[in-house]
């Protein structure tokens, strides 16, 4: 038993204090940090409060990326490599965060190396490199119900719009970005629609059949990170070999600014209002902080190593980023833009995601 003073010391603990203790009996926290350990095939449940950690749990071979359900209570893991290193990967591992275990993974089949993930309108959406594809999965049923090719090489990242209808892909090897777009198909003249029962007239009334189109913009040498900014006008994305960001129309479909970045630009996050965006490097020892209305440098926020994933509270008060040389988590004030916590992990953070329960 903790002795009175040392529990209360317990209690009364700064929110944001350096921590690496593991309560592995413990329950899975309401918001909880999720990082992948890429070098240790698992997911960690921290306590963003006090940057505890709750649990590990196996999260198959070669862990990227993490997404949640909008329910808090799922997270999938996409396994970008074999076993033992081998060809590309080919599943996504499912993990029940209120139990803390591993469920049943989804077989993606020819779609090798999946690598991103998000959700939207209901439906779970990753990349498959190999198969330069993006593909939906339903969660009900555990299956791919929908695929579409890009066309380009190395289909990396992703990123949906909340009814699934808008989705974007970074494509490394090409240099460019996919936007794909589900959209009202126009009404054939003189014929029935696509699919339509022979002989059958065209519909007078009812929504419009839908299809979907891809467009894919130029952009900048080792395109990677993106994020689409909170009014869905704009797709930010972090050039790693230019040193440069990509600013993309959504609606004309076009790149209508190119500023500096980081020497080594990873991952790239706005803020929950817009007001910022966050880059982060792997090349150098500094986040760098833009003003998103201006385009010009907020700050930079000493790292003191390189960092990776980057991910922002729900709350809009905190950003988080994994510090892969030192095996580690940092916890950034969004008010004062400094390092204010840390938390030590296995070896290879990397994957980040917000998990609220509801």
């Amino acid at each position: 038993m903790l002795k009175p003073l040392l529990a209360l010391a317990l209690l009364i603990a700064p929110i944001h204090s350096t921590a690496s203790r593991e309560f592995q009996a413990a329950p899975t926290p309401t918001p909880a940090l999720l990082v992948l350990e890429k070098e240790q095939n698992t997911l960690v449940i921290v306590d963003p409060a006090t940057l505890a950690i709750i649990a590990r749990v196996p999260a198959g071979d070669d862990p990227h990326e993490v997404s949640v359900s909008d329910d808090g209570r799922i997270a999938w893991v996409t396994n970008y490599r074999g076993r033992n290193g081998g060809p590309g990967g080919s599943t996504i591992t499912p993990i029940d965060l209120v139990a803390q275990r591993a469920m049943p993974v989804i077989q993606l089949g020819a779609l090798r190396a999946p690598h991103g993930l998000a959700t939207g309108g209901g439906k779970l959406f990753v990349t498959a490199e190999q198969a330069k594809v993006v593909a939906r999965i339903d969660p009900a049923l555990n299956a791919v119900d929908w695929m579409i090719g890009t066309g380009e090489d190395r289909t990396h990242m992703v990123a949906v719009s909340h009814d699934g209808r808008l989705v974007l892909t970074t494509n490394v090897n090409s240099a460019s970005v996919s936007i794909i777009e589900q959209r009202s198909m126009p009404m054939p003249a003189g014929g029935p629609p696509p699919g339509a029962p022979p002989g059958g007239a065209p519909p007078r009334n009812g929504p419009a059949p839908l299809d979907w189109h891809v467009t894919n913009v130029a952009v900048g040498k080792g395109a990677e990170g993106m994020d689409l900014a909170p009014d869905g006008r704009e797709l930010w994305v972090a050039n790693a070999q230019d040193a440069t960001i990509s600013i993309v129309d959504i609606a004309s479909h076009r790149v209508v600014q190119t500023i500096p970045s980081t020497r080594s630009a990873n991952r790239l996050k706005f803020t929950r209002d817009g007001i910022y965006v966050f880059v982060s490097d792997l090349g150098g020892n500094d986040m760098l902080v833009i003003n998103a209305r201006t385009r010009a440098p907020h700050t930079r926020i000493a790292m003191g190593t390189n960092s990776e994933g980057i991910v922002m509270s729900a709350d809009g008060t905190h950003a988080y980023t994994t510090l892969n040389s030192k095996d580690a988590v940092a916890a950034i004030d969004l008010r004062t833009m400094k390092v204010v916590g840390e938390v030590k992990t296995g070896r290879g953070p990397d994957g980040l995601a917000w998990a609220v329960r509801k």
